[in-house]
C-alpha cells in the first residue's frame, strides 16, 4: 500500500485563492492522501468553500488562532502521514507533485526532506518566472543560502516529533527554522522536478517579508548553533 501523505493548508481570509488551492491537492493522482485544512476564523466566505469540500477532508477547523504558524502546528497535530507538507492557501500543487515527491523520498532514504522547483505566479495564475531553487545544506543555510521553495517541499513524518512543532513566535522564518532542524536529521535534497506554484500578490506575506525575515532567521540560526551567525548577519546588512 502506498505510504500515507498528509498535507496541511493554513488559511485566513483567502477565499479568492482557497478553492484553487484545495482543488490542486484533491486532484492529485496519489491515492493515500490525508488533507487537513486549518482556517483562522475567516469572515470572507472561506468557510463556505471549506464546507463544500468537508467530506473529502481528513480534518478541518475554522476558529481563531495565533496565526499561520499556530495553524500549521494544529494541522500536523492531527496528521498521521509518513510524509508531511503544508501548502499555503494562495499556492497550488502541479499535477503529479505528490507522487513524484514520495517516489523520490523512497529512493533516497538518506533524505529528511526533498524539494523541487516552483513557478512564481501572479494573482491570476500567470507565470512570472521560477523560484531560484538549488541544492543547499545546513552549512550553506546558516550563511543565508536557503533556495528551498516551501510550496515544493516534503519531509518525513517520523521526524516531526524530533523537529516540531514550529515556533509560533516566528511569523516569517518558521520554515527556515524547520529546515535547519531537518538538516541535522538527514540530507535536504533538491530534485529539478516542478511541483508547485508560488503565488506573489499584494496581500501575500512574501511581499512584506524581506527585512523582517532576516532577524528571525538570525535568531533561528543562533538558537541552533549557540553563537551569532556572522555570515548571515553580514548578508542581511548587505541586503539592507
Amino acid at each position: 500500500m502506498a505510504v500515507k501523505v498528509s498535507i496541511v493548508t493554513p488559511s485566513y481570509n483567502q477565499a479568492h485563492f482557497l478553492e484553487e488551492t484545495i482543488h490542486s491537492v484533491l486532484s492529485q493522482d496519489y491515492s493515500n492522501l490525508e488533507y487537513i485544512l486549518v482556517d483562522g476564523g475567516s469572515t470572507d466566505g472561506s468557510l463556505e468553500i471549506i464546507q463544500r469540500y468537508a467530506n473529502r477532508l481528513a480534518w478541518w477547523v475554522s476558529e481563531s488562532d495565533r496565526g499561520q504558524t499556530d495553524a500549521i502546528n494544529k494541522g500536523f497535530a492531527h496528521a498521521r502521514g509518513e510524509v508531511l507538507a503544508w501548502l499555503n492557501s494562495d499556492d497550488t500543487y502541479l499535477p503529479g507533485a505528490i507522487t513524484q515527491a514520495v517516489a523520490f523520498l523512497q529512493a533516497h532514504p538518506e533524505a529528511s526532506l526533498v524539494y523541487g522547483d516552483a513557478n512564481l505566479v501572479d494573482e491570476h495564475g500567470n507565470i512570472l518566472g521560477s523560484f531560484p531553487a538549488r541544492q543547499t545544506d545546513l552549512r550553506r543555510m546558516l550563511r543565508g543560502s536557503v533556495h528551498i521553495p516551501q510550496q515544493a517541499s516534503f519531509f518525513r513524518g517520523e521526524l516531526w516529533p524530533k523537529v516540531g512543532p514550529l515556533d509560533p513566535e516566528f511569523y516569517f522564518a518558521m520554515d527556515y527554522e524547520l529546515w535547519l532542524r531537518l538538516a541535522k536529521q538527514g540530507e535536504l535534497i533538491y530534485t529539478p522536478q516542478r511541483w508547485a506554484n508560488f503565488r506573489l500578490h499584494q496581500g501575500g506575506k512574501t511581499q512584506l517579508s524581506d527585512d523582517r525575515c532576516y532577524p528571525e532567521m538570525i535568531r533561528a540560526a543562533r538558537r541552533l548553533t549557540g553563537h551569532p551567525p556572522v555570515a548571515l548577519i553580514f548578508r542581511w546588512y548587505l541586503r539592507r
